[in-house]
């Protein structure tokens, strides 16, 4: 599989007694394709893994198969803190028809890079599944070193990786020690330097509700090449990359889901969903990015 364009992490509907609401997230699925997006991840952050049951994620990931059938790829999290648990989740994408798996470090435990390795490995050989690494060390704790990549050197499936430690200079690193992994973008306010470094995909919690602005950057830097009108598409997108940074970032994207129609349901405690200010607020962002996304896009087109 080649990892390539925008993956968006979907959101999870709930009902009014906390349930995962299915005829929404279908329409969640279901808007997203419609919306041109490349991909569909389910079991990350965005979607709450953190506060769902096995039995949910499990569920989720099968319904997500069912929906898109083969239109998009899926693309199954494994997060967990037992490497056994990990290894379930991988085995049951696989079962599933999964075309992927996103594995991180194991959040909490702190584990040496020699661990994290073992992890991903057991992880890997419990699914045959192409994946996408993730590395957050600012959740996780931990992250994916040099002894570690050693480790897991020629490891046909490990494809991509998610970097979201905010870091451009490991940035740069990876790209120059580790061409054969695919850069996938995982902090949005470097979205731009990522693609400059050759990154082929973007992990977007934000395309839930701005898709065609998330597919615009990517299509301006990696389709065309045209870092114009990429910088000037990221500078329109910086206020809402601002506004996400605000300590509320799931309650933030189930808001903006909301802001465009989609039906969300809230967040799962111990979060709390945004006041009326903060969504009034954020509704101004997204209003502003659209018209100034698309003031751009129709100048390249007028050009």
């Amino acid at each position: 599989m080649k990892f390539e364009g925008i993956y968006t992490p979907a959101i999870t509907p709930l009902t009014a007694d906390n349930q995962i609401d299915w005829p929404a997230f279908d329409a969640v699925l279901e808007h997203l394709i419609a919306s041109g997006v490349h991909g569909i991840i389910i079991g990350g952050s965005t979607g709450e893994y953190y506060a769902q049951t096995t039995q949910e994620r499990q569920q989720l990931a099968e319904r997500t198969r069912k929906v898109i059938g083969t239109r998009l790829p899926l693309i199954v999290g494994t997060g967990a803190i037992r490497t056994e648990d990990a290894v379930a989740f991988a085995r049951h994408a696989s079962e599933i028809g999964a075309d992927a798996i996103l594995v991180t470090t194991p959040p909490y435990a702190l584990p040496t890079e020699a661990e994290i390795a073992a992890h991903v490995l057991a992880v890997d050989a419990a699914a045959d599944l192409p994946i996408m690494l993730y590395n957050y060390p600012a959740r996780m704790g931990v992250s994916m070193g040099d002894d570690f990549f050693a480790a897991i050197k020629g490891t046909k499936n490990i494809q991509s990786i998610k970097e979201s430690s905010g870091d451009p200079i490991r940035l740069h690193r990876l790209a120059r020690n580790y061409p054969e992994i695919a850069l996938s973008c995982g902090w949005d306010d470097q979205a731009l330097e990522f693609f400059a470094w050759g990154a082929t995909s973007w992990v977007c919690a934000g395309s839930n509700f701005t898709p065609a602005e998330h597919v615009a950057l990517y299509q301006a830097c990696v389709v065309e090449g045209d870092f114009t009108k990429g910088r000037k598409i990221m500078s329109a997108m910086l206020p809402l990359m601002d506004f996400l940074e605000n300590g509320k970032f799931v309650q933030s994207i189930k808001a903006g889901s909301e802001f465009i129609g989609l039906k969300t349901g809230g967040v799962r405690a111990p979060l709390q969903p945004l006041n009326a200010d903060e969504k009034a607020e954020l509704g101004n962002v997204i209003t502003a990015l659209k018209a100034e996304v698309a003031a751009v896009t129709k100048e390249k087109v007028l050009g």
